[in-house]
């Protein structure tokens, strides 16, 4: 199983971007979906989660501003970020927790992230 997100780039503060993840391989069923992102020298932080059951979840830092939509028949999910503003510069990653056979464990799968820069 691969991830591969892209929709990065540089936006002036204000702006909005669409970050896409795409998973590709064998995938049974996809259990959640999550946007994280890393800041230089920072930790990296939990953005948005979709579950199947639970639904939508956002940080604080956030809501009002990013929605996460989850595709799980195209094994896709967006990140529609606006009112972006410098604070939001990191690279985003994102991870989906998936089995790739049914009655398989499931797992973590991460994407090897994405730049976002905001401009001030």
């Amino acid at each position: 199983v691969q991830l591969q997100a892209s929709g990065g780039g540089v936006v002036q503060a204000g702006g909005s971007l669409r970050l896409s993840c795409v998973a590709s391989g064998r995938i049974s069923s996809i259990a959640s979906m999550d946007w994280f992102r890393q800041a230089p020298g920072k930790q990296r932080e939990r953005v948005a989660r979709w579950h199947r059951s639970l639904g939508t979840d956002y940080a604080d830092f956030v809501k009002g501003r990013f929605t996460i939509s989850p595709d799980a028949d195209a094994k896709t999910s967006y990140l529609d970020m606006s009112s972006l503003n410098p604070e939001d510069t990191a690279v985003y990653y994102c991870s989906m927790f998936l089995r790739t056979r049914l009655g398989g464990s499931y797992a973590t799968y991460w994407g090897p992230g994405t730049q976002v820069t905001v401009s001030s």
